[in-house]
């Protein structure tokens, strides 16, 4: 029998279809959805089915889906027979997608939770297994893909404790959703406990997908250009920065430079549209500030390059030997710190890094990480960790850390194989 919570979700979800495009609409007047693909989110496909079996990776923003293309690179390379669907939510994830999903792989905009367009989008794709990433609980649409008769696996799960709170309001739906699931792969013991609480049978911990993905791509050609023009300046990059954070790393820059005046500081914001608006508070301010975005190049006097494009934090972290994560001066919940680690980077965090807490824990635990809780703090660490000797002990000690977190996606790819579509007739 369906919990009443969970009829009730879905008989609304079945009926709030004008509601939907209303919504939709408001979104793409701000950025945050793509008009040309605007009925990808309504289960109206935009390619067409690729022949064989389908495997249907969904995972929301970003971070999730760049946490899966080496496990779709190792499934893909030992079952060349399969075909791929990724979905995503944001804009952001989908222009990376396109770019950098291999050959036989799809993306589209995962379709919002409702029944018709959930239906539509099943029906056209019929995918033989999906697999949704981290912490995507939609009831509908995991409802449809059981109707439908596609099995489904959670992997790289992860609940906090406070999205726990929030699920034993609904005891009786969250047990007969997370139910419904074949398998659950968590990050964490943490997660492996609120889910099991809530009702999931047999959830094995795997680690994070994060921590065993493939270093972020770059182009060298681009390194070595930028680099040159680097040379003789201290560099350190403020990552993935969200809005009330780049007045907090300017403060802390500006500090830096009391004590290395060369010192030059690239500044990536998490969304790159916000770099006009960043650039003209900046040089209010008093900055030296080049943009990237408008294809400005950096001189002897630029004191702020600000890199507000898309998909090149591969290039910074190659460039700089310490790295500040974004979204941990404000209650974002921080980003992947792994992405620093991999590629000889120091790593410095504020206060706000729930999303990471096991990993960013771990670094500490190594002294491959500083936290920092305001400019102060955080202009002491950059110091401290632009000593050449510190910077190489860091990097050394995250890079260690890195390199056992392969081990996660092997672990996974092997927990996925029973679970593989036979291959077709």
């Amino acid at each position: 029998m369906t919990p009443p919570l969970l009829s009730l979700y879905l008989f609304l979800s079945g009926r709030l279809g004008p509601v939907a495009r209303l919504w939709l609409k408001r979104r793409a007047r701000r950025g945050k959805e793509d008009p040309a693909r605007m009925g990808e989110r309504l289960g109206i496909p935009s390619a067409p089915r690729p022949d064989g079996r389908l495997v249907w990776f969904h995972a929301a923003s970003v971070g999730e889906s760049l946490s899966i293309l080496e496990l779709v690179s190792r499934i893909r390379a030992a079952r060349p027979d399969l075909r791929f669907l990724v979905t995503t939510g944001t804009v952001t994830s989908a222009q990376l997608m396109t770019r950098r999903l291999p050959p036989g792989a799809v993306h589209q905009y995962a379709p919002i939770d409702l029944v018709p367009g959930l239906r539509s989008f099943l029906g056209h794709w019929r995918p033989d297994l999906a697999i949704w990433i981290e912490s995507e609980i939609w009831p509908a649409a995991i409802i449809e893909t059981n109707r439908a008769r596609v099995p489904l696996l959670l992997v790289n799960a992860r609940m906090s404790e406070r999205s726990a709170r929030g699920w034993r309001r609904a005891p009786l739906m969250i047990g007969r959703l997370l139910g419904l699931f074949s398998a659950i792969y968590a990050q964490d013991k943490t997660t492996a406990r609120n889910l099991t609480a809530l009702g999931a049978r047999d959830v094995k911990v795997t680690g994070t997908l994060k921590e065993g993905s493939a270093p972020l791509p770059h182009d060298d050609a681009e390194r070595q250009r930028m680099a040159a023009q680097f040379e003789g300046r201290q560099l350190w990059v403020a990552a993935s920065t969200h809005e009330g954070e780049e007045e907090i790393v300017a403060e802390a820059h500006r500090a830096v430079r009391r004590q290395n005046p060369r010192a030059i500081l690239i500044l990536v914001p998490r969304h790159p549209e916000r770099g006009p608006a960043i650039a003209e508070a900046l040089r209010a301010a008093g900055w030296q500030v080049v943009r990237r975005g408008a294809g400005e190049t950096p001189d002897h006097d630029t004191q702020i390059y600000l890199a507000d494009t898309l998909g090149e934090l591969g290039l910074w972290y190659r460039l700089s030997s310490v790295s500040f994560i974004g979204g941990s001066l404000v209650p974002v919940g921080g980003h992947n710190p792994f992405e620093p680690a991999a590629l000889g980077s120091a790593i410095i965090h504020g206060p706000h890094v729930r999303n990471f807490g096991d990993g960013f824990d771990r670094l500490r635990a190594v002294h491959a990480a500083i936290a920092v809780q305001d400019a102060d703090t955080l202009a002491e660490a950059v110091c401290e960790a632009l000593e050449p000797a510190e910077a190489a002990r860091m990097a050394a000690a995250a890079w260690d850390l890195f390199s056992a977190g392969a081990e996660v996606t092997d672990r996974v790819v092997a927990e996925l194989r029973p679970y593989l579509p036979a291959p077709a007739p």
